[in-house]
């Protein structure tokens, strides 16, 4: 059986660059996967930057007794994605949207970066704008980690926009306080491939019309709170994002969701669980990033390797989660960050 270490003295350790990696085990009192039930002393399987295997600390220590294991307080739980970034980076946040100058830039922050297009009329579009994100979209060595922020004030460019993505198979962004949804669906925007940052109170027929075309709706502050339950009890795919310059990460967001909902008197059942998966799986919705190897949001084998630990404890984790604890250590890629 490996000895457990303390996780502490592994800030800023990397995996292993020879061809064989080692299995790194990370255990905790509680495991939330997000794609399963929450999972009482377990522990994640990580080899490189993906994980193995998720399951109980006694089997995983059984399977892989050479294994280096760091032994964590508290609960580890699947990374939050912030659907729509503005702020510094949010302790317990792996992956985010980010809408960027240059997509190339090497800082950039796991996720996807979003080039702007906000040509007020068409002339501008046709004479800078297209050939200038044409280039930075081509140039740029990781592009299943573009895409483009629709924001021009133009309808005709707004059409423009949407071919360009298609045609490049990019993901859109677009913004609820710049365009309706029915003038992004107009626009052909709308659809499984796009998200749209909102921040402001939306209308039943508005809501509908984002649910038909599954677009994923990433509430962002001063948004209402009572529109995230409205969303969340109809069956819209709702993340969270802190575009509003907020110092709260997706959790914080979530968490004052389930404030405004207790001080209504309301307590609709499954919300915590809901609104932890909006804030983990709905993020990785919004980047088209929760499917496949390397998929971001949840944690089973061949996700990547990217989660939090918050000390949080109780009989029920996301309740204790949305009670936000501190976050002790967040991993991304398999790599314990400062």
């Amino acid at each position: 059986m490996p000895s457990a270490k303390r996780a502490d003295t592994a800030v800023g350790r990397r995996a292993s660059a020879s061809a064989v990696r080692p299995v790194v085990l990370h255990s905790a009192p509680i495991v939330l996967p997000i794609c399963a039930d929450p999972l009482r002393d377990g522990a994640v399987a990580v080899k490189g930057d993906r994980v193995l295997k998720v399951a109980s600390r006694a089997e995983l220590r059984s399977s892989h007794p050479g294994a280096e294991e760091l032994r964590w307080p508290g609960m580890i739980v699947a990374g939050m994605v912030d659907a729509c970034a503005a702020s510094p980076r949010v302790p317990g946040v792996t992956a985010r949207a980010s809408v960027v100058c240059d997509p190339a830039d090497p800082t950039t922050f796991p996720g996807i970066s979003y080039v702007e297009v906000s040509s007020a009329s068409e002339e501008e579009w046709e004479d800078s704008e297209r050939d200038a994100v044409i280039t930075a979209i081509r140039e740029v060595d990781r592009p299943c980690a573009v895409g483009i922020a629709a924001h021009p004030r133009d309808a005709q460019v707004l059409e423009e926009v949407a071919v360009l993505a298609r045609t490049f198979g990019l993901r859109l962004l677009a913004d609820l306080a710049r365009h309706s949804p029915a003038a992004l669906d107009e626009a052909g925007v709308l659809g499984s491939l796009c998200h749209v940052a909102c921040a402001r109170p939306l209308d039943p027929g508005e809501r509908k019309l984002l649910r038909l075309r599954k677009t994923v709706v990433a509430l962002c502050p001063p948004g209402p709170a009572g529109d995230a339950l409205a969303l969340l009890d109809e069956g819209n795919i709702v993340a969270f994002g802190t575009r509003g310059g907020t110092s709260d990460g997706p959790l914080g967001l979530a968490a004052g969701v389930r404030r405004h909902a207790r001080e209504l008197g309301l307590r609709p059942r499954g919300l915590d669980r809901r609104l932890v998966e909006a804030a983990t799986l709905g993020g990785a919705m919004a980047l088209g990033m929760h499917r496949g190897k390397g998929r971001i949001g949840s944690l089973a084998p061949g996700a990547r390797a990217d989660f939090a630990v918050f000390d949080a404890r109780g009989r029920y984790p996301y309740a204790a989660l949305l009670a936000q604890p501190p976050c002790l250590g967040t991993i991304v890629g398999g790599v314990v960050t400062p």
